[in-house]
């Protein structure tokens, strides 16, 4: 593992937190994953939350909110999910958004712990994750059972906001398309456009300053970025979804969970957020009104209500865990 403080990018709006460690990890398939950990800057040492992103998102993203959490006393611990951000990408096209099963995203989160969780960061241990990092979690919390105690879900990918067809039917032409051999196609979106969207137009937050200096990341390091999500990556979403959607799948669940919904969500399903903690046995459901999908990029009157809801829900070393 190179171990690389410039891996990470740092413009004015957007400093990198102190102490930070970066570099690269193998998979078991030798991709390239990046990754980088950032030591708590207050005590007591509370443990070390697990920072999973959402599709087309990377480490410096979440510079903001790993602030946040290390100033609570806990240590952070992310990556960048392969083919996206700093890890290797999947295709020769670098903007598509591919991967063919998300077991290959709960293989790199496994080999994380393995190589840099479990050897260099301080338990216990937490997730904190969004949307397509949610449903990872989801995904890889049979096999976290023994090391991660409690886990906060935002906006997490179980179903998409219905614009047109049901996720089956969504799944069912992924499916075909990708036996067809079309799964490197793009399903939505195609290449990355080279005018971001307007502010006005986005459906992911209502704050004009933090979206405005994620806009900022990529300009500076437009290889961080993707385009739309491929015909292959969609058909792995849909089937990790139906993985985890499956009764005895959730029965199985032993994780506590926070599911935490953006009121004004336009990207994911609510219903399906809300049906889904109403089927798990130690799960727990948060609706903030009014905020967007990214709620950890969102206004502070809704991003707070969810930093209080994580002060609540993840005890520090010591606590009491049921």
């Amino acid at each position: 593992m190179d171990i690389k403080t410039d891996l990470l990018l740092e413009i004015p709006e957007n400093p990198v937190p102190p102490g930070a460690v970066s570099g690269m990890f193998e998979a078991s398939d030798s991709r390239h994953i990046r990754y980088a950990r950032f030591p708590a800057q207050n005590r007591p040492h509370n443990g070390t939350v697990i920072l999973l992103h959402g599709r087309n998102e990377c480490i410096e993203k979440y510079f903001e909110t790993i602030g946040d959490l290390a100033g609570r006393g806990f240590g952070v611990a992310t990556f960048d999910w392969r083919g996206q951000g700093g890890s290797d990408r999947m295709l020769h096209d670098p903007s598509k958004g591919y991967v063919d099963n998300f077991h290959s995203y709960v293989g790199d989160l496994e080999q994380f712990f393995e190589d840099i969780v479990l050897p260099d960061c301080r338990g216990p241990y937490y997730i904190l994750a969004h949307s397509t990092g949610s449903l990872v979690a989801l995904l890889a919390s049979p096999n976290l059972v023994n090391r991660v105690r409690r886990m906060v879900l935002v906006s997490p990918l179980l179903a998409l906001e219905k614009k047109g067809l049901p996720m089956g039917s969504i799944g069912f032409i992924a499916r075909a398309l990708s036996f067809l051999g079309l799964g490197s196609l793009y399903m939505t979106g195609g290449s990355r456009s080279r005018e971001p969207t307007p502010f006005a137009a986005n459906v992911l937050t209502t704050d004009h300053r933090r979206y405005t200096r994620n806009i900022a990341i990529y300009e500076a390091r437009p290889g961080l970025a993707l385009g739309g999500p491929t015909i292959a990556w969609i058909d792995a979403a849909c089937r990790a979804i139906a993985t985890v959607s499956d009764p005895d799948f959730i029965a199985s669940i032993r994780i506590p969970a926070l599911l935490v919904q953006a009121g004004a969500d336009m990207v994911v399903s609510n219903p399906a957020i809300e049906d889904y903690a109403r089927r798990m046995r130690c799960g727990s459901m948060l609706t903030i009104d009014g905020a967007r999908h990214e709620i950890l990029q969102e206004a502070d009157i809704y991003r707070e209500q969810l930093l209080a809801a994580f002060d609540a829900f993840i005890p520090g070393e010591g606590a009491d865990i049921a």
